[in-house]
């Protein structure tokens, strides 16, 4: 018997049915706690008459209703149509929908690019690659976005830096394309980011740099 191992077979990719599924699986898991959170508020106002309760509800429903929106705008965008093909779309609303759907208390954005309409494509791809930067500090921390060139061909380069800095399990191979079992709604996320980045004619990686992590498309 040979001592030589076989390489590992990559697992086929989904096909188009499957991959709407997953992205759908995606958004709805992001929605779940806001959305439920606004039902939790309204069962408090239908059971308490109490108005330090009723307060308490206001604000779950206020701030439940605030975060609800905001990821479903950042959905639309990062993994929706979002205008017609071939559609440019401004980097000044995307910087607005990334700030509302990733900056709160521990994560805070420091946004290097210039304003001007870009590719839909391309700003679709910096979107999933803030979602990939801020899952690399969970914790929290500060996300750097800077660009890679200039006009229509603009690229980006996000540093993500904070306590305990880390990659997380597999995204590096769906990054690469190199995983080796199916694709899985967990999975789904950087796996659309790698075909939306060969859409780009682009590719992403991770990759640390000192204290931090660094997802860069080029």
């Amino acid at each position: 018997m040979s001592d030589t191992q076989s390489p590992a077979v990559q697992a086929p990719a989904p096909d188009a049915l499957e991959l709407a599924a997953l992205l759908c699986s995606r958004v709805c898991h992001d929605l779940i706690s806001p959305v439920g959170a606004i039902v939790n508020g309204l069962e408090v106002l239908d059971d308490s008459s109490k108005q330090e309760d009723r307060d308490f509800a206001l604000e779950l429903i206020r701030k439940s209703a605030k975060t609800a929106s905001a990821r479903l705008q950042f959905c639309r965008l990062a993994f929706g149509a979002a205008g017609s093909a071939g559609a440019q779309i401004d980097l000044g609303d995307a910087q607005n929908m990334a700030r509302g759907h990733l900056e709160d208390d521990k994560t805070k954005l420091t946004w290097n690019l210039p304003r001007l309409l870009l590719a839909k494509n391309r700003v679709k791809l910096l979107l999933n690659m803030l979602v990939i930067a801020q899952q690399t500090i969970p914790r929290g921390g500060t996300l750097t976005i800077d660009p890679i060139g200039e006009g229509d061909n603009l690229s980006f380069r996000i540093v993500a830096a904070g306590i305990n800095a880390r990659t997380p399990h597999n995204i590096v191979d769906l990054l690469n394309g190199t995983q080796s079992g199916p694709i899985e709604s967990h999975g789904v996320q950087p796996y659309y980011t790698r075909l939306l980045a060969q859409a780009c004619g682009l590719t992403v990686s991770l990759a640390p740099e000192g204290d931090t992590m660094v997802v860069t498309a080029s």
